[in-house]
C-alpha cells in the first residue's frame, strides 16, 4: 500500500455530485431549517444541554463504554460518584464539556476549520486534558502500556497501529497525510452541498488516518458536530450524529460494517481515479446522510413546542397536585423564563399562591434558577426523560 498522502483519495465528488446525494443534501437543510423554529431561544439552549448529554452518552456506547445518563448528569453537577461507575461519568463529563466549547466558538464566530490539524489537536487535547486517570494511557497488542499526550499525534519512532484489517498510514507519516486532508477538505468549503457531503467522507477519511494512537472515534464525531455547524444545519445543537451512528438506520452494526465498506480499495477503471473505491465512498456517504436526516428528522418531532408542551403538562399534571402548575410550566416553555412577580399574572391568582405553585414546580425540577430571586427557565430532569423525550435515551441502560 503506497504511502503517499493521496492514499485517502477520493475525498470529495469533484466531478459530479451523485444527484442521490444533492437530493439528500437538500433534504437535510429544509429539516435543520425548521428544527426547534418554534422553540423560545432560552428553552431550545436548555434541551441543547440534553442532547449534548445524549451526544456523548451515544459517542460513549459505540466505544462500548455504557455510562448511565443520571451519572453523566451528576459528573457535570460535581456530585460525589460512585467508584465503580466515576471513570466513566468522568470521561463522558469530558465529552460534554469540549462540546460545549465547540459550541461557544462557533456562537461567537470563533470556530476554527473542523477539517484543520489545528482543531482535531485541540479537540483531542481539551478532550484528553480533562479525561479521568484510567483512560490516559494506550495499550498495544504486545503488552506495551503508553500514556497518551494530549493533542499530540502519531510520529516517527512512535508504535504503529492497526483498527481491525485496516492499517492506517506509518506514524512518520502521520503530519503529511494530515496536511494532505486538511488542503483537500479546505476545498470542501467552496459550495453548501460539499460542505454538508464532506461531514460524511471527511468522517471516514480522518480514522482512516488514525492520526492519534487513541481517541479517534470520539474526536471524529466531534469534527462532524463541529462541521455540521458550519454547515448551518446545525438545528441549534437539538440533534446529534452520534445516536444515528450508534443505532444505526436498522440495526447497531452499520456503522462499524459501513466504515469498513469505505475502505475498499480501488475496483477497476470505472470505479473512480483514486486509490480507494468512488463506488464505496458514494454509498457510505449516502447511509451517513440518511443517518444525520433520521436523526433530525427524529429530533424535529421530539422538540416540536405543541407535543413537548403537551406531554410537560401532562407529566407536571401526573407529578403535583397543583392544578396551576401545568399553566405556569407553559408559560416558561413559551416565553424562556419568568419574571417571578409575573406568575400572579399568568395565573390570575394572588402572590402567595403563585409563589406556592413556584416553589412545587421547582422542588420537583421541572423550573430552575440562578437564585431564589431571579427568573426562572425550564429544567428537563433526567429522572422523567423517557416521559419528555420517548426513546431519546433507548440503547444500554435505562435505570436510573
Amino acid at each position: 500500500m503506497p504511502e503517499t498522502p493521496a492514499r485517502i483519495e477520493p475525498c470529495l465528488f469533484e466531478d459530479r455530485i451523485p444527484a442521490d446525494l444533492a437530493d439528500l443534501v437538500v433534504e437535510i437543510q429544509q429539516a435543520a431549517s425548521s428544527l426547534g423554529r418554534d422553540l423560545h431561544p432560552e428553552s431550545a439552549a436548555e434541551l441543547a444541554d440534553l442532547v449534548r448529554i445524549m451526544n456523548c452518552y451515544y459517542s460513549n456506547l459505540i466505544e462500548g463504554h455504557n455510562t448511565r445518563p443520571r451519572d453523566i448528569a451528576g459528573a457535570l453537577e460535581g456530585a460525589a460518584l460512585d467508584e465503580a461507575t466515576r471513570p466513566l461519568a468522568l470521561e463522558a463529563r469530558a465529552h460534554v464539556i469540549v462540546q460545549r466549547r465547540i459550541d461557544e466558538a462557533f456562537r461567537s464566530g470563533k470556530l476554527q476549520r473542523p477539517t484543520s490539524a489545528a482543531f482535531l489537536a485541540w479537540v483531542h487535547q481539551a478532550f484528553y486534558e480533562e479525561m479521568p486517570e484510567e483512560f490516559r494511557y494506550v495499550e498495544y497488542p504486545d503488552g506495551r502500556r503508553e500514556e497518551i499526550i494530549p493533542g499530540r499525534m502519531r510520529q516517527e519512532g512512535d508504535m504503529e497501529v492497526a483498527v481491525g484489517r485496516h492499517r492506517p498510514p506509518s506514524s512518520h507519516r502521520v503530519t503529511d497525510f494530515m496536511a494532505y486532508f486538511e488542503n483537500r477538505f479546505d476545498m470542501a468549503e467552496r459550495s453548501a452541498s460539499n460542505r454538508i457531503i464532506a461531514i460524511a467522507s471527511a468522517h471516514h477519511r480522518i480514522n482512516y488516518i488514525h492520526p492519534f494512537p487513541d481517541g479517534n472515534g470520539r474526536v471524529s464525531r466531534l469534527m462532524s458536530h463541529a462541521m455540521a455547524l458550519r454547515a448551518g444545519i446545525g438545528g441549534q445543537g437539538l440533534w446529534s450524529v452520534s445516536r444515528g451512528l450508534a443505532r444505526g438506520l436498522k440495526d447497531r452494526g452499520e456503522y462499524k460494517r459501513m466504515m469498513d465498506f469505505a475502505d475498499t480499495p480501488r475496483q477497476g477503471d470505472r470505479d473512480g481515479r483514486g486509490n480507494l473505491s468512488e463506488a464505496a465512498l458514494h454509498s457510505y456517504c449516502r447511509w451517513f446522510l440518511e443517518v444525520m436526516l433520521d436523526q433530525i428528522t427524529f429530533s424535529a418531532r421530539l422538540f416540536d413546542l405543541a407535543g413537548l408542551e403537551t406531554r410537560y403538562r401532562r407529566l407536571v399534571s401526573d407529578v403535583l397536585a397543583d392544578k396551576r402548575a401545568p399553566d405556569l410550566l407553559s408559560a416558561v416553555l413559551r416565553h424562556g423564563s419568568l419574571e417571578r412577580g409575573d406568575a400572579p399574572l399568568v395565573l390570575k391568582m394572588s402572590e402567595r399562591s403563585a409563589r406556592s405553585t413556584l416553589s412545587e414546580l421547582t422542588k420537583a425540577g421541572f423550573l430552575k434558577s440562578a437564585s431564589p430571586k431571579t427568573p426562572v427557565r425550564l429544567a428537563f430532569p433526567l429522572a422523567y426523560r423517557e416521559r419528555l423525550f420517548p426513546n431519546l435515551f433507548a440503547d444500554g441502560e435505562l435505570s436510573l
